[in-house]
């Protein structure tokens, strides 16, 4: 389990397909010595299984098929910026959310504009464009993850179905020290909803469901 809080970026040395599963190899010196062959990272929110190669500041992680297809992960060239977390060790503060590792659709980063003149000192404004199957996991000032960062969502945009998109508050410190700044409008960016979120969609769905079945209406009376 993560909590959406990077702790280092990496830098993508190479993607290479194989026999099997294409590897991703990875330098990031910051967390050199703190992890184990077989450890979860998450990369850019997708969760990883680490894998040593002869440079001990690089990793590399195998990507399955299902990871390749529905993360971002498939599009990275070599030199780009990646966010970086170890698992949250139990006990530990939750400084975040609940995050899995486990990305559910990839968005489009609309814009990220600058509130204040300093660019230096400023916040700034993050629209993303949903997929329309997440507009149902997503509430003002609830959670999600964005590249693997724990984000709260300011303003959703939901009135249009098939273009709907949310909006976020990025502190400077989150802008200087995660993949943010190195993103362009037209970027795909990997997106969790939050877990609570998503069982009360599935739940909401299902009870539409049953509401439906001719079992539910005859036991009901209706």
């Amino acid at each position: 389990m993560f909590t959406g809080l990077i702790e280092a970026t990496g830098t993508v040395i190479s993607l290479t397909p194989t026999s099997g599963a294409t590897r991703l190899t990875l330098a990031a010196p910051a967390l050199t010595g703190r992890w184990h062959t077989g450890d979860s990272i998450a990369v850019n929110g997708v969760c990883l299984t680490a894998i040593p190669v002869a440079d001990p500041t690089h990793f590399a992680a195998d990507l399955a098929t299902e990871t390749f297809t529905r993360t971002t992960l498939s599009s990275l060239s070599p030199g780009a910026t990646v966010n970086l977390e170890l698992p949250t060790p139990a006990g530990s503060p939750l400084g975040g959310h609940v995050v899995q590792g486990h990305v559910d659709a990839t968005g489009t980063l609309i814009s990220l504009l600058p509130l204040h003149p300093s660019l230096d000192t400023t916040d700034w404004r993050l629209t993303i464009a949903l997929p329309p199957q997440l507009s149902t996991q997503v509430v003002p000032q609830g959670s999600i993850t964005i590249d693997g960062i724990s984000l709260t969502i300011a303003h959703a945009d939901l009135s249009n179905s098939d273009l709907p998109r949310i909006e976020v508050a990025i502190i400077p410190h989150t802008y200087k020290s995660t993949n943010l700044h190195t993103l362009a409008p037209g970027s795909p960016v990997n997106l969790e909803t939050d877990v609570l979120a998503k069982y009360a969609a599935a739940q909401r769905a299902r009870s539409q469901e049953d509401w439906l079945t001719p079992a539910y209406i005859l036991a009901n009376g209706y």
